[in-house]
């Protein structure tokens, strides 16, 4: 009797594949619009289940809210929150940001919290403003238009160059990547055996069979390779050239 392949047991992260909650800052969008004028950054917080920084920020009628640390912020630095002037680590519409800037944590549709642009040492550059809307640079370096009105943080997101610490023990990986609900490592299907993956078992160690699946296999055969996408359209039968 096979099992099911290791990507399909974890899913969307259930029992053993699941982050621990009491780890984690909750969520972290942005505040509402109603939140407006100068913060101040109270303390800078550690979050294990996000590559970023969580900072503190005393709003202006003394509510806390908690947002992404922007590379370079401080404790006691003064920021901006829906309106007020550029600063590193504020937050604005993108109508109040000139070209050029660096921005980070972008919301796609306006006032929906921030969905792009949030890992650590990330960062996407506003290039140009026209007709209500923004053009902004992404990390993949595809160019995006955003309304005017949605809003993001200046600067890019602290914690850059994380990747470049080792981690120096396996067992410090693996709890790292435990708080991020991740694997520390993957094991290739072929050095499996023939119940545990469908590239398993085997003389030596070989797919044998067709390493290239199609769209509409069962979700445990999807392993491998996916067939190319169809680009051409397919010719009625019966018909002209």
């Amino acid at each position: 009797m096979g099992k099911r392949i290791k990507s399909r047991r974890r899913g969307a992260g259930t029992g053993p594949y699941i982050s621990p909650s009491h780890r984690h800052h909750g969520a972290i969008y942005h505040p509402p619009p109603s939140v407006a004028g100068e913060g101040r950054v109270v303390s800078i917080d550690q979050a294990p289940g996000r590559t970023a920084s969580v900072v503190v920020v005393k709003g202006p009628v003394g509510e806390e809210v908690q947002m992404l640390a922007a590379a370079g912020i401080s404790t006691g630095d003064t920021v901006s929150l829906n309106r007020g002037p550029v600063v590193r680590g504020s937050l604005l519409p993108l109508q109040s940001i000139p070209d050029g800037i660096l921005v980070s944590n972008l919301e796609v549709k306006p006032f929906d919290g921030g969905r792009l642009v949030r890992a650590a040492g990330t960062s996407a550059l506003v290039v140009a403003h026209a007709g209500g809307e923004v053009t902004v640079q992404l990390p993949s370096g595809k160019f995006k238009q955003f309304l005017e009105t949605c809003r993001a943080q200046v600067g890019s997101v602290g914690g850059g160059g994380r990747q470049e610490r080792p981690f120096i023990k396996a067992g410090k990986k693996v709890l790292s990547f435990r708080s991020i609900a991740r694997p520390p490592f993957k094991v290739r299907g072929v050095a499996m055996n023939p119940v545990n993956h469908p590239h398993g078992g085997g003389a030596h160690q070989h797919v044998g069979r067709p390493s290239t699946v199609g769209a509409g296999a069962w979700p445990g055969q999807k392993v491998g390779r996916f067939s190319p996408k169809r680009r051409h359209a397919r010719r009625k039968r019966g018909g002209g050239s």
